[in-house]
């Protein structure tokens, strides 16, 4: 091969490239892919026979707490989580106390989360009706992800419920945003529907209709302000039919909860542990979303890691706090659901890396080919593996995954040549840079 030898080479994987899958090497030097082939030389050499070397995992939807919520996570313990579990790169969400809603805010993310997270990062700046017209300036600060709107109430005061102010923020910028697309007029008048002490009640409160109600409103808004938008972890398979009869305007998200538990046996095994917004519904819905799935509606996978304490999470419903860790367990349960066939390896590695890509424009991430970021996630597809309290990293300490025994093992994370992880050992230094995305150079 041409030029100098390589720094790194990962030796002898099934690498997986954009032209399909082979037994190669790759080759990094300075942080980028200098080739794929066969590589004799170089300063490091790991040895990756019967692994599988896939892009670097993405997950576009993770909130670390920071700032003003430290007790149930920050940026550094998010982060180790999501490098333990082979994510190379996050989008923090904006729901921090105070709220990401200025360019001040932003910087400050920046700013804390600089030598303290050890994967790649961006940050969404959220929408409210206050800051809609500054929307369209926020959106372009280096290290943004975009913009995020909350159309119901969760974790947090970040809320645009009405048309009004909905239009005024699509109608400032030009990238895509994010959307929590739950109907809070219809979620408000339904308030009665909780019952105490029965988190079962929840998905009753929080309904289909109240997803489907603000998919569809924010699908016809997009549409007037001829804006791109991305639905984050849908729920019902209603939305997917409804989502893939509008692909001109519209990307979406599932979790790799609302794909493994259902709540028939979530609710009476996990109680409030259980809950989440958009809810964990029926095993119906389950199947639905892996019909869609199989379809080819949903774009990607995001964890909607979500925090809390045990202690928050252990009071009455429906006084608990709606969100459960997943940055760390994303891929592991995924590769299992790999394993048992519900998709194939290469429609996760579409997910989680080349669609992450094309729905956000990010600059040099998510294929393995010459020129792009040398980010890695090495798996063993046949390994198993157990999930325990002892491996989680999350500040929260629990997940309602833990016990879990899955086929597929993360084996290492490599982020633009630094070896973030290899064989649940994290890097003594954290390595993560802002993320780029073409439409904020």
């Amino acid at each position: 091969m041409a030029g100098s030898n390589p720094e790194l080479v990962l030796a002898g994987g099934t690498v997986h490239t954009p032209a399909g899958s082979d037994v190669a090497d790759v080759a990094v030097r300075d942080g980028k892919i200098i080739g794929i082939g066969s590589y004799r030389e170089a300063a490091r050499r790991i040895d990756c026979t019967g692994l599988d070397v896939l892009p670097g995992v993405i997950d576009s939807q993770v909130h670390f707490r920071e700032p003003g919520l430290e007790h149930k996570e920050d940026l550094e313990s998010g982060s180790k989580a999501a490098v333990l579990g082979g994510i190379t790169a996050v989008f923090e969400m904006p729901n921090t106390s105070p709220n990401t809603d200025s360019a001040d805010r932003v910087a400050d993310k920046l700013k804390r989360a600089h030598h303290r997270m050890f994967c790649d990062h961006a940050f969404y700046v959220g929408a409210t009706g206050a800051n809609a017209e500054e929307l369209a300036e926020l959106e372009r600060i280096p290290g943004t992800a975009g913009v995020k709107v909350f159309m119901g109430a969760s974790t947090g005061d970040l809320l645009v419920a009405e048309d009004e102010p909905l239009a005024r923020v699509l109608a400032s910028g030009s990238r895509r945003v994010a959307i929590h697309a739950e109907d809070e007029a219809r979620m408000q008048a339904r308030l009665d529907r909780r019952v105490e002490g029965d988190p079962a009640s929840h998905p009753v409160w929080r309904d289909d209709e109240s997803a489907m109600l603000a998919t569809k409103r924010i699908i016809s808004l997009a549409r007037g302000a001829r804006r791109p938008i991305h639905i984050l972890h849908i729920s019902t398979p209603a939305e997917f039919e409804y989502i893939a009869q509008h692909r001109d305007i519209a990307t979406c998200e599932v979790t790799p909860q609302h794909l493994t538990l259902a709540g028939e046996e979530a609710y009476p095994s996990l109680g409030t542990f259980a809950q989440m917004n958009p809810p964990i519904r029926s095993k119906a819905h389950r199947e639905g979303l892996w019909h869609w799935l199989r379809q080819g509606v949903p774009d990607v996978i995001g964890s909607d890691h979500a925090p809390h304490t045990r202690e928050e999470k252990a009071k009455t419903y429906p006084d608990t706090p709606s969100g459960m860790p997943g940055v760390q367990t994303l891929l592991p349960l995924m590769l299992d659901h790999v394993a048992n066939g519900r998709l194939t390896l290469e429609r996760l590695i579409e997910m989680t890396s080349t669609s992450v890509q094309r729905v956000f424009g990010l600059v040099s991430k998510g294929r393995i080919a010459p020129g792009y970021d040398a980010d890695f996630t090495v798996v063993d597809c046949a390994g198993s593996f157990t999930i325990t309290e002892d491996w989680l990293a999350s500040r929260c300490g629990w997940s309602p995954f833990t016990g879990m025994e899955l086929q597929g093992r993360v084996i290492g994370t490599i982020i633009r040549g630094h070896i973030g992880m290899w064989e649940a050992e994290l890097a003594e230094t954290a390595q993560g840079e802002p993320l780029r995305f073409a439409s904020a150079l």
